[in-house]
């Protein structure tokens, strides 16, 4: 279209130049191109005056039929209205900020979906399918997750989160390594297909690493001899109407909880939470610790509660 509008307004100048008016130029432009050919304006057709027609035969005629032809086939293949839904779904994914790119929409990427939007995640989906702004429940970009571009057009740098689910761990090595250099802040988790590319995928600069395969079998195995347990743990984890939840508490700078003991901070007194483990700066963990325990910036508390609890826990930190 941009191409044939210079056409007609480089051929509507030329033929000014010559001597007709503006709309006679226009006009003469117009029919000359889409070989319509009612007859030429001007009384002197001289050399230059067929020049500039035959320049017009030449290369105006080839972009107009050209345009017609691709636009006729974008309107019945549907390539016109794909392309509009995918710069609305652009402009949806320009304004988010602060959320979590799932790269990858097959089973374990929509179960990822489902479980962030459980938890009131602005989520942001990667993936190659064709029908994906159809099935995916969230902003959704179709391309290669390998490509920065595509990266960046989901929002990358302001993004807070990076989840690479995809099936081929070349791939989600490639992806998490690009996340990693495009965004230094990010915190990525990433899928391993097979034990061998955990380590690969940590020096690509993945926070950590998840083999859904091990977990399924673990939880599988757990049913069979614990069933009780490991219902309990799936609903305190994902139900969002059960009773009791797990939750984090980071232990930041000011907190209420930095350099004061578990009981004498009052989160247990008065919230009645259970502190189940602590997790230090350096990796380690305490579990079930004593009241005694001072907790200290970038620690991370795991604790148990009702939502009423845990709501009043998170009272208690920004206060």
């Amino acid at each position: 279209m941009v191409a044939l509008a210079t056409v007609q307004v480089v051929g509507s100048f030329a033929y000014m130049a010559l001597g007709l008016g503006p709309f006679e130029a226009f006009y003469q432009t117009l029919t000359t191109i889409s070989t319509v050919g009612f007859g030429e304006f001007g009384s002197d057709i001289d050399t230059r005056y067929r020049v500039v027609t035959s320049l017009l035969i030449m290369f105006g005629v080839g972009i107009a039929l050209y345009t017609l032809a691709a636009a006729f086939e974008a309107v019945i293949e549907g390539g016109l209205t794909e392309q509009f839904g995918r710069s609305r779904m652009q402009k949806v994914l320009d304004k988010l900020d602060g959320h979590v790119i799932v790269c990858g929409w097959g089973q374990v990427g929509q179960a990822i979906g489902q479980a962030l939007k459980a938890q009131g995640e602005s989520v942001a989906v990667v993936d190659t399918r064709d029908d994906l702004l159809e099935v995916a429940e969230h902003p959704a970009l179709v391309g290669d997750a390998t490509d920065d571009r595509i990266l960046l057009q989901a929002g990358i740098k302001r993004a807070r989160g990076l989840v690479v689910a995809l099936d081929n761990d070349s791939q989600c090595t490639y992806v998490t390594l690009s996340g990693r250099s495009l965004n230094p802040d990010l915190y990525i988790v990433a899928r391993a297909n097979g034990p061998g590319v955990v380590p690969k995928l940590r020096q690509a600069g993945a926070d950590r690493v998840v083999n859904p395969h091990q977990i399924g079998g673990a939880r599988m195995a757990a049913f069979v001899t614990q069933p009780n347990v490991a219902d309990f743990l799936g609903e305190a984890m994902h139900d969002q109407q059960f009773a009791v939840e797990l939750r984090e508490i980071v232990v930041g700078t000011g907190s209420f909880l930095d350099g004061t003991s578990i009981q004498d901070s009052g989160l247990v007194d008065a919230t009645g939470v259970t502190v189940l483990a602590i997790r230090h700066s350096d990796g380690s963990f305490n579990g079930h610790p004593d009241p005694s325990v001072r907790p200290s910036v970038g620690d991370v508390l795991i604790i148990l509660g009702t939502g009423e609890q845990l709501k009043a826990a998170r009272g208690l930190d920004r206060g």
